[in-house]
């Protein structure tokens, strides 16, 4: 087995008393003062999670819209230049390969990013497309992911200082990152070189995600945990980043998603076009018609009880209904939380269930995404 790769932040990490774990081919942080103190921060004040190991894919050339267009099920051609938007890849029966963020960062430009596990299938899965969509070489697909590294600055005080960061106004549109809006993007000067810098997110809290050549990254790590420093900023892992966006109810690849999930049993209907024509359409069609037979839920544990995990069954009665995709204890609702497959029709919000955890039920509720909301 080859030895999991390492981000430009590594060394960085080390420094802090990060514990790191192999994830998806990646040694990365899990935690450094403890996943509840992290998540807390993140939700109080501001946390600053590494997350160079996904991948960025930039696609252009002259037809480059149109060729995302029929590729996502989102519409990239909605997007104004510095906008942003959640859309999904699916295969020809309707399954998800990815779900990324799709950035117009040009007229005919968008930068993808996308799950770390999915690189490589994203980019040749792309790529053939391509060769499928034209003949003639009016659509680029280049991986990008070597040579950018990247993180996430979240949480209610990153606007305090996040804009000191830079000196000169965005090259796109906006004077400073604090003018972003949600699901934004801008391109800023740092150290002489370009970084993309993004109001987006995967913790529910208001925050920005920079991404920036790799041999600044560590500079720019640096001067946002100085600059931050007074308004209580933390290095967070990927331990919080999961509490964090469990709450939220967001999905996970390789848990809440897979080639034989559609994004309309996940729940993610919004981001699904079905006045356009996309690659998995006329399955998604017949299954948006039929309804789905199983649907992605939050659920929450009733009583106290072992946290929930991914696989244990999930129980109405003598009939087991679902399987646990992703479950944690929750820091902020201070239970056990987690997202199921539920089968039709027990797929309701309110319905009593039981989770089973090691060879005994526990009371839950299914419930609304987002589990967390802000008081």
């Amino acid at each position: 087995m080859a030895d999991p790769r390492r981000t430009a932040l590594f060394e960085t990490h080390q420094a802090l008393g990060a514990r790191c774990i192999d994830f998806g081919g990646w040694e990365m942080p899990v935690q450094y003062t403890g996943i509840v103190d992290e998540h807390c921060t993140v939700r109080e004040a501001c946390g600053l999670f590494d997350i160079s190991h996904m991948g960025e894919l930039m696609v252009g050339g002259a037809r480059a819209t149109e060729f995302l267009d029929s590729t996502l099920t989102n519409t990239a051609s909605n997007l104004a230049v510095g906008d942003a938007q959640y859309s999904l890849m699916c295969n020809d029966r309707g399954g998800v390969l990815d779900d990324l963020y799709v950035y117009r960062i040009a007229r005919e430009v968008y930068l993808l990013v996308v799950n770390a596990s999915r690189i490589t299938q994203d980019l040749a899965e792309l790529q053939r497309l391509v060769a499928e969509f034209e003949s003639t070489r009016t659509v680029n697909v280049v991986d990008e992911s070597d040579n950018l590294s990247a993180v996430a600055l979240q949480g209610p005080y990153v606007n305090r200082f996040v804009s000191q960061l830079f000196t000169m106004p965005g090259l796109i549109a906006v004077e400073r990152p604090t003018a972003l809006e949600k699901n934004q993007i801008d391109v800023f000067i740092f150290e002489g070189k370009e970084v993309y810098v993004s109001r987006t997110g995967y913790t529910g809290e208001d925050g920005f995600e920079l991404i920036a050549p790799n041999d600044v990254i560590t500079t720019l790590w640096e001067r946002l945990m100085e600059l931050g420093q007074e308004h209580g900023i933390k290095p967070a892992g990927l331990g919080a980043r999961d509490t964090l966006r469990l709450e939220m109810g967001y999905p996970l690849y390789g848990h809440e998603l897979n080639e034989e999930v559609t994004p309309l049993e996940a729940g993610l209907g919004y981001f699904v076009d079905m006045e356009k024509s996309f690659r998995g359409r006329g399955e998604l069609g017949y299954q948006k018609n039929e309804g789905p037979t199983r649907r992605n839920m939050a659920f929450a544990m009733t009583a106290k009880s072992p946290p929930p995990r991914e696989g244990y069954p999930v129980w109405i009665g003598e009939d087991k209904v679902g399987t646990v995709t992703s479950g944690t204890q929750s820091p902020s609702l201070k239970t056990g939380i987690g997202m199921a497959y539920i089968n039709q029709p027990y797929a309701k919000p309110g319905a009593e269930i039981e989770i089973e955890i090691r060879e005994r039920r526990f009371p839950a509720e299914l419930r609304k995404k987002p589990l967390y909301q802000k008081s």
